[in-house]
């Protein structure tokens, strides 16, 4: 199984249709597309993270991680994919390896017994199977342990050989897309094929995402036979092959999926955003016209432009009260990926300045975008430390910070509002509809009145009023002595000097000529 992964591994790594990759030498292939890292800072996800988070969307088959019970428990439904139907993988299923088990050799069978119940319990279609690093290690092989399962109970097994030492998450995405095209893509027949069927790969249905474009395509006629992974079912992934194109939304993590389908069953990809209206309506019409190119009726173009041209008007008019309160703003963009440039668009479109992108995880390709839509090269950055990020934030002036949780406290030390943009958010932005979702956000932060409270200095770190030097009245003497003296019709000059005058009784010297004077006072 050791050789099987590395061959695995140097085949995914070897990806010609990546510009990045295709950019490098022989020996930097060879290597893979981790980057080194940081000393004191988080090593981020690993091979098991990606390919647990690529696959776990797949909403109605049971996801078994073989691994000690940490390694599912750090990463379970940790992106908010969402289902509308079967919740099954919301289920945490994990084998719990102890040192028992390793010392005595007990993983596999363990595993076996684990997908038993799993599918004695629950009947789940397919049951996709994880190795971690513990299991690869001591040499549990769950590839014949898988096979062993789905010919006993008669139940799909999918292996996923990616343990998290093997390298990032973005290689676990990519070994995710070589299990389903190893052991699920082209495994079931559609019932009926048409020429409107479509895959969509690299949408995930983050916050329902997918549900906003989604009727946009009904509406068109065309049907997402394959979506991989958001909101799929098991049945979908495995008729992906009959589709007629490909649209790719995250080209970093499978871009290699995309192109073995398009070399394997002559499907072609091309890469588009839902992230903004522009980037919307471009992505429509190049899914359209790759469509009538490979058979369907060209009025489908005619359909795409007025579906467009109804939803670009109603979009408008829904934020024209919001523009004019973002407008102008100051964003700096710390996300990656697609995002890198679709996001721009989109933020260039309700009339903001971005003063930086973010071009982590960008493919060359990607870079190129930002350059085209920003006209410069000089607002691209790679990764950025939070001392930088702060400095940029205060320099620049900006008016929002849009990244990750992770940064989110550079923006409160920076006192500058932050919009979550990254795979945790809990809206959906994209579709036309998204954009509405977009700028709603970016208003509320920027334009919420905490911010100028918490810019302005505290109350008692402003100077106080000059109200000149406050004499008392009836300073210097004794309100007790006063008050005896002035009723006795002796002005309180003569009564102080008659005190003083007299002898000091009980060692009291002053106003008091007595102890219950003194206490009085």
């Amino acid at each position: 199984m050791a050789d099987a992964l590395k061959s695995k591994i140097a085949d995914v790594f070897d990806e010609p249709a990546c510009g990045t990759n295709r950019g490098k030498s022989e020996h930097q292939r060879k290597k893979g597309c981790a980057k080194p890292l940081t000393p004191g800072a988080a090593a981020g996800g690993c091979a098991f993270d990606g390919a647990k988070i690529a696959l776990q969307p797949i909403v109605d088959v049971a996801h078994l991680v073989h691994a000690p019970l940490a390694c599912e428990g750090n990463g379970w439904d940790n992106r908010g994919a969402a289902s509308s139907g079967s919740e099954l993988y919301r289920t945490g299923f994990t084998t719990d390896l102890t040192e028992l088990d390793i010392v005595m050799g007990h993983g596999e069978k363990k595993l076996f017994r684990a997908i038993r119940e799993v599918i004695e319990r629950h009947h789940p279609p397919a049951v996709f199977v994880y190795s971690t690093c513990v299991p690869a290690l001591i040499g549990d092989d769950i590839d014949a342990v898988c096979k062993a399962a789905a010919q006993k109970f008669g139940t799909p097994c999918i292996p996923v050989n990616a343990p998290g030492y093997e390298g990032s998450k973005n290689l676990g995405n990519k070994l995710a897309g070589e299990a389903l095209l190893d052991h699920v893509i082209g495994t079931i027949e559609p019932e009926d094929s048409t020429p409107y069927d479509v895959n969509i790969i690299g949408d995930y249905n983050l916050s329902g995402e997918l549900w906003q474009v989604k009727p946009l395509l009904d509406r068109l006629g065309i049907r997402i036979l394959g979506s991989i992974t958001g909101d799929a079912r098991y049945r979908q992934v495995a008729m992906a092959h009959r589709a007629k194109v490909t649209m790719l939304v995250c080209s970093k993590a499978l871009i290699t999926l995309a192109r073995k389908l398009e070399e394997r069953h002559g499907i072609p990809f091309f890469e588009g955003s839902f992230y903004g209206i522009t980037d919307t309506s471009e992505a429509l019409r190049t899914l359209c016209r790759t469509l009538v190119e490979r058979g369907a009726d060209a009025e489908l173009l005619d359909r795409c432009e007025a579906l467009i041209a109804e939803e670009e008007a109603r979009i408008w008019d829904a934020l024209a009260p919001y523009r004019p309160k973002v407008a102008g703003r100051k964003v700096l963009l710390y996300t990656g990926g697609h995002k890198s440039w679709s996001v721009v668009a989109a933020l260039q479109e309700l009339g903001m300045e971005v003063i930086g992108t973010s071009v982590r995880k960008a493919t060359e390709e990607d870079k190129e975008r930002v350059t085209e839509i920003m006209q410069t090269d000089a607002h691209m950055f790679d990764n950025m430390a939070p001392k930088d990020m702060y400095r940029l934030l205060k320099d620049a002036g900006a008016d929002v910070l849009m990244s990750g949780g992770r940064s989110q406290f550079v923006a409160l030390k920076a006192k500058v509002p932050w919009v979550d943009v990254n795979q945790e958010k809990h809206e959906p932005y994209a579709g036309y509809m998204g954009m509405l979702d977009l700028v709603r956000a970016i208003d509320r932060a920027v334009n919420n009145p905490m911010w100028a409270d918490l810019r302005s200095p505290a109350p008692w770190d402003e100077p106080l009023p000059d109200f000149g030097t406050y004499v008392p009245p009836l300073r210097g003497t004794c309100p007790v002595t006063h008050a005896s003296t002035e009723g006795a019709g002796t002005s309180p000059t003569r009564a102080a000097t008659a005190r003083s005058e007299a002898p000091a009784e009980n060692g009291l010297t002053g106003f008091a000529s007595s102890q219950t004077d003194f206490e009085d006072c």
